[in-house]
């Protein structure tokens, strides 16, 4: 038997690294502190809880990089792609999931496995423990000691920003005379019918008073030692963007393109506020890019003067909590282990990745190195062509290849195309010269298509590696 895997933190990445190298032959102790020790964002003891958006985003493995990372990752057996296909939600062209559903999904197939132990105890300092074999995912809400801990090691305060979380509102209490479902150009995804968003109208008085009222009201206070905290681009709070300008919703979360109000189809609307489902039953939803560091009392009183939305009630308000990554291009080598401890691995957010599943994807690829190790065989990393490969060369500083100064150009990413190696796109096509829109959508099915056939291609010549490893199934 091969040496154990420790895994610490039971969210995406931890509970994809332990499945994975548990699936491959190891045992593997994974490391949750909650309920014991809580954090500001989860509400229960689940493994994998999401504590933001129920959506996965994009499903479209063509022309989006994270519909394409999505594919890449039920390729590779993916828990967290298993547990979303079997929680899916109607979401238009998006994979949603129903939380609750999915949380307990992972949960039970994380505590079930065979070659798995849950233990249910805060690891406060790393340098406490000589395990070997180490994969720290303890995510944005990495508790203090083990920050401590981590700090002592590198030698580095690391960076931070503030993750906002939406509000969710009972179906009930929507209006539906004024209200309408539909998905944005009526675009169906998985579990979809292409109606799944509920759509709230606005005329153009009515949008300039809702921004107004936002950037007016009164919002969470800062400690001293947060105040210089920058936020991630991809999940502001909706009062950080309306502060960037008025119109900046309207071409945002609130832009009307692609949907006609059921209710006066002559009328265009001026912006819209998108509801998507949040539960299998269809009775909660949340609002669609409305993170938020509002006071709960002015989101309740500016969140009901939306058309539609005047009685609504809120099962939950949004929030905000802080997270911190390393400096992965100065701290991490192109396994993801510390430089100053290599004993040490670290998947997930904390490493600079954004995203539910980036998060997961980058704790598959840590598992699958530690299960290397722990087989005493060398990883085979995946081509940068792919979107995990892109991932992992971003996160340990191929993208700074030409930097003088890694350490202050790093930042959090998405998975997106801009990550990706250029890739070569006919300029005619039946004699005809392609430009514009179908030039982009060309330039986006090239680097999908190659993508996927060398994910393929590394699956395979991985896979002889892992064949080594006694496989323990779940």
């Amino acid at each position: 038997m091969s040496e154990t895997i420790h895994v610490i933190g039971g969210g995406m990445a931890g509970c994809e690294a332990a499945f994975l190298a548990a699936q491959h032959g190891c045992r593997v102790v994974l490391h949750e502190m909650r309920p014991g020790v809580g954090t500001d964002a989860h509400q229960t003891d689940k493994l994998a809880e999401l504590v933001c958006s129920n959506s996965f985003r994009s499903d479209d493995a063509e022309t989006n990089a994270v519909g394409l990372l999505h594919a890449e990752m039920r390729m590779a057996g993916s828990l967290v792609m298993a547990a979303g296909d079997a929680c899916k939600l109607p979401a238009g062209g998006a994979l949603a999931v129903d939380r609750e559903q999915f949380s307990e999904y992972v949960t039970q197939r994380i505590e079930n496995h065979p070659a798995i132990t849950v233990s249910r105890r805060e690891i406060k300092d790393l340098s406490a423990h000589d395990w070997a074999n180490v994969i720290v995912a303890t995510g944005p809400l990495t508790s203090s000691d083990l920050a401590a801990s981590i700090k002592r090691i590198t030698g580095d305060d690391g960076l931070a920003f503030f993750d906002a979380i939406a509000p969710i509102l009972y179906r009930d209490t929507i209006d539906f005379d004024v209200t309408w479902y539909q998905s944005r150009y009526d675009k169906a995804g998985p579990g979809g019918t292409g109606a799944d968003y509920i759509n709230c109208p606005m005329d153009k008085d009515q949008y300039y008073t809702f921004i107004d009222a936002l950037i007016a009201g009164d919002k969470t206070r800062f400690h001293d030692w947060e105040g210089n905290t920058p936020y991630f681009d991809g999940c502001l709070p909706i009062e950080v963007m309306a502060e960037r300008g008025p119109e900046t919703l309207r071409h945002g979360p609130m832009k009307p393109r692609g949907l006609t109000n059921a209710h006066q189809p002559d009328i265009k609307p001026y912006a819209v506020v998108q509801l998507r489902q949040d539960n299998a039953l269809g009775t909660l939803y949340n609002m669609v890019g409305f993170q938020t560091k509002l006071k709960h009392g002015e989101q309740v009183r500016i969140f009901r003067t939306i058309p539609g939305l005047e009685n609504a009630e809120f099962a939950r308000l949004g929030g905000l909590h802080r997270n911190t990554f390393l400096d992965s291009p100065r701290h991490l080598d192109d396994e993801l282990r510390l430089r100053e401890a290599a004993r040490l691995r670290f998947a997930g957010q904390i490493t600079g990745v954004e995203g539910y599943v980036e998060s997961a994807a980058m704790g598959m690829l840590a598992g699958r190195m530690a299960v290397a190790q722990a087989l005493g065989h060398e990883f085979i990393p995946p081509p940068s062509t792919t979107a995990h490969g892109a991932l992992l060369h971003h996160i340990t500083g191929g993208h700074l290849a030409d930097s003088d100064s890694p350490a202050r150009s790093f930042q959090p990413m998405n998975v997106n195309f801009g990550l990706f190696p250029p890739v070569e796109v006919a300029t005619q096509i039946d004699g005809k010269r392609v430009r514009g829109k179908d030039k982009q959508q060309a330039r986006k099915r090239a680097y999908t298509s190659r993508a996927l056939r060398d994910f393929t291609s590394w699956i395979e010549e991985s896979a002889r590696t892992f064949r080594c490893g006694a496989a323990i199934e779940a």
